[in-house]
């Protein structure tokens, strides 16, 4: 936690609070001249009173870095021609492409750019409708395009820059088809298979094959504590993200195992999205559910009570998914480890008869200075703090083999799961939607994901939330030294978190700040798009 606050004062000072200092601070981070219209943007920014750290916006530079050793025109007409795209011209937006019976993500996207439409140029904006996230570039392709851009960068000289941009009339008038790659499905592998083409040579996951057998229980690593970790506990966040660096969560999350659809490509096209993995070459946006203001997924405008009014524990709702659970399978599957680990009377068992459940394993004495673990009572702590289980498991017909083992509990209402402390959040099929709701509270939130999302680089792990580990081997410790009781060391630490990261959130994950973020994001998305990219920018501060 220390290291933490040092790490976010560092960043802080780096804020830009005028044009001059943050296309400064654009130019010494990209390489290259803001984009036409950042003048614009910063004094929106500004207005709204946004947070502008150059960092915050690294993902959008990782995303958009392969694209720009693809043809200007190639993926202008493949963004426009896609079944589902946001399309801004002469400065509005629309969303098109047929959503009868589909969720409500165009919608909400369009609404999003509409917000700004009129300060950017024509663009387009194609948008995946899956949960799954759908790219994975084999790493020799891959970092090749990297590397062309890398090599590609460069100031140019002021007096031939232009702020022109030569707009999208010619691919309208082409009226081209969609674009549709190659789609990779199960009958051309598991996903594993197909992401750990993915990983670098020097990683621990490459060349390694999807497990055969399924149904004995999950394998965890013997005396786990992986490189991301300090003495058990996360301590390099994107690391502890990347399965590449662990192989064997190919065998204990629903994504690797069986996810519920798969339709992937191996090329790059342009495609939009609300989470991927670290893996993947989708571009990040806010996720659509996070632009609604939902009680489901945020509480409402209720955030929370006191936390010394709080109820001394963790509660934790949400459906059986993360992957197409089968009888041979759902061992292995993240939420359903979750439930159980948080099941008193699981644990209990476990600890009386000192045996493993289906889906974990006790985490190691000797690795964790646990009192709880220590003398086995964990089981009785659950009992009397923690409120875990799945509002929809699957119909008994088609799901018997989990009856013995889980049930269907009610639902509690976000705004009332704010009554408790502790508020641990797993993937689903992708990222979690409710994840910006719990930040927003007065709650802790308690942190686990493949999924990178929009907001990673300006969220700092044991600063504005508590992270764990996709094994979930280090749940147990992180609640028990932040689960100490009222007055205690630990309560106080969690209650520092709650409310520093609940500050924060309405500082940096606001409606404003993600129309800013995908503001930008398009700027630079257009210039990539325009035949004439390396003469465009902004340099107006210059002149």
């Amino acid at each position: 936690m220390i290291d933490a606050k040092a790490r976010h004062e560092e960043l802080m000072e780096k804020r830009s609070g005028n044009l001059t200092s943050a296309a400064a601070r654009y130019r010494e981070r990209r390489g290259r001249h803001p984009p036409p219209g950042f003048d614009k943007w910063v004094e929106a920014a500004i207005e709204s009173n946004a947070i502008i750290v150059e960092d915050f916006f690294d993902r959008i530079y990782t995303d958009l870095a392969p694209y720009w050793s693809l043809k200007a025109d190639e993926i202008a007409g493949r963004s426009s021609a896609w079944w589902w795209v946001v399309k801004v011209r002469n400065g509005t937006a629309e969303g098109v492409g047929d959503v009868e019976g589909k969720v409500i993500w165009l919608q909400l996207w369009t609404e999003l750019v509409a917000e700004f439409a009129q300060h950017l140029p024509d663009v387009d904006m194609p948008i995946n409708y899956m949960d799954e996230s759908r790219i994975l570039v084999p790493f020799d392709e891959i970092t090749k395009l990297r590397q062309k851009e890398k090599e590609s960068r460069k100031m140019t000289p002021v007096q031939e820059v232009t702020t022109q941009f030569k707009g999208l009339k010619h691919i309208d008038a082409a009226k081209l088809e969609p674009y549709d790659p190659r789609w990779l499905n199960f009958d051309d592998g598991s996903y594993w298979d197909l992401f750990v083409k993915t990983c670098a040579p020097d990683t621990p996951a490459h060349g390694v094959e999807q497990i055969s057998d399924f149904t004995g229980p999950a394998d965890f690593p013997s005396e786990w504590n992986p490189p991301h970790s300090y003495k058990g506990f996360v301590q390099d966040w994107r690391a502890s993200m990347d399965a590449c660096q662990q192989p064997y969560l190919r065998q204990l999350h629903g994504t690797f195992v069986k996810p519920v659809s798969l339709s992937t490509t191996q090329e790059l096209i342009p495609l939009f999205g609300g989470s991927k993995l670290l893996a993947n070459n989708e571009i990040l946006i806010p996720g659509a559910m996070y632009l609604v203001n939902d009680e489901f997924y945020a509480g409402g405008e209720f955030h929370g009570i006191p936390w010394n009014e709080k109820r001394d524990g963790v509660v934790w709702r949400g459906e059986a998914s993360g992957g197409r659970a089968g009888e041979d399978m759902w061992k292995h599957f993240h939420r359903h480890r979750l439930v159980q680990m948080l099941n008193g009377t699981t644990v209990s068992q476990m600890e009386d008869k000192d045996e493993r459940a289906p889906t974990f394993e006790m985490p190691s004495r000797r690795l964790y200075n646990s009192e709880r673990l220590s003398h086995g009572q964990i089981g009785h702590w659950l009992k009397e703090n923690a409120n875990a289980g799945f509002v929809n498991l699957c119909p008994p017909d088609e799901c018997p083999f989990l009856v013995p083992y889980y049930h269907e509990v009610d639902r509690i209402p976000m705004k009332e799961q704010y009554n408790y402390k502790f508020l641990p959040d797993v993937d689903g099929n992708s990222f979690s939607a409710r994840y910006r709701g719990f930040l927003r509270s007065t709650s802790m939130p308690l942190k686990a994901t493949v999924y990178a999302e929009w907001h990673d680089d300006r969220l700092i792990p044991w600063m504005h939330f508590a992270p764990f580990d996709n094994t979930f081997q280090d749940l147990y410790s992180v609640l028990n030294f932040f689960a100490d009781g009222p007055g205690g060391k630990g309560d106080e630490a969690a209650r520092f978190i709650a409310e520093t990261g609940r500050v924060w959130a309405e500082q940096v994950l606001r409606r404003e700040d993600m129309a800013l973020y995908v503001w930008r994001l398009l700027l630079e998305w257009a210039r990539i798009c325009d035949e004439n990219r390396e003469k465009l920018g902004f340099v107006g501060d210059l002149v």
